[in-house]
């Protein structure tokens, strides 16, 4: 992996971290017009630069993040579904990262649900208290999010409407969960994959954290802002359009890649 590939794929983080359309996917899509080779590196950089980009809602959160013990517990309570169930399927997990297909099926599938979401979870409810019971239940769609392709901050979002939170509630907290399940993917990947780094490709990782970070720093607030007034459906729309460009290209036997 060179340091331009690092740029290209750490930007793509960046944008797409906090929208709806599977950060990892995109990135997987990426790494293959790149003509990068799946390697354990590149496995590794993928998992890791999204902890970059998730560290800035630490900074632009800062206030509501530190503010109490309890809000902890929520997030411990959200955070566990997926740690079960990550531990559990790493090696699928794995499996799954080096597959376009599955990336673009869980856009068309992801994209249609998408469209009807809005109407679907409509109702809110006054309180907008995320207490340890709606935090599990978000939790357990978080674990949807392991597929590549379905997109974490979709399904946790979702998973926050479907306990009658606002959009952007849903949203503010799908945020805070991603920073302690990308803090752990990041070390359990560091801790199985430490070999694949060395004095050469560990500057290039460093470079992808910051350069996510800089970006997702500039996107959030437009995804929250343009989420509130026009929902999902316009991403629904992009997810679908994607992921049927990328089958159609395969299945014609269209090589991806332009390095």
């Amino acid at each position: 992996m060179s340091w331009l590939h690092a740029l290209i794929i750490a930007i793509v983080e960046g944008i797409t971290e906090f929208l709806p359309i599977s950060s990892t996917g995109h990135m997987i899509i990426t790494e293959k017009i790149l003509g990068l080779q799946s390697d354990e590196f590149v496995k590794l950089f993928i998992i890791n630069i999204q902890l970059g980009a998730i560290l800035s809602v630490v900074v632009l959160y800062r206030k509501r993040f530190f503010k109490s013990i309890k809000f902890y517990y929520v997030l411990f309570v959200a955070f566990l579904p997926a740690a079960v169930f990550g531990l559990l399927l790493a090696d699928y997990i794995d499996m799954l990262l080096e597959s376009v297909v599955t990336v673009a099926i869980s856009l068309i599938f992801g994209g249609i649900f998408l469209l009807f979401a809005d109407k679907l979870f409509a109702k809110t409810d006054k309180n907008q208290t995320v207490g340890y019971k709606k935090a599990f239940f978000i939790g357990l769609f978080q674990v949807l999010a392991m597929i590549p392709g379905v997109s974490r901050s979709a399904a946790t979002i979702i998973g926050g409407m479907a306990q009658k939170l606002t959009r952007k509630t849903a949203a503010e907290f799908s945020f805070f969960l991603a920073v302690p399940t990308m803090l752990a993917a990041t070390l359990y990947k560091l801790y199985k994959n430490h070999e694949a780094l060395n004095s050469e490709n560990i500057d290039i990782l460093f470079f992808g954290n910051l350069v996510a970070f800089i970006v997702a720093l500039l996107s959030i607030k437009i995804f929250i802002d343009f989420l509130t007034k026009y929902g999902f459906k316009l991403f629904g729309y992009y997810r679908i359009i994607v992921g049927t460009i990328i089958l159609i290209l395969l299945a014609s036997g269209v090589s991806l890649e332009i390095s």
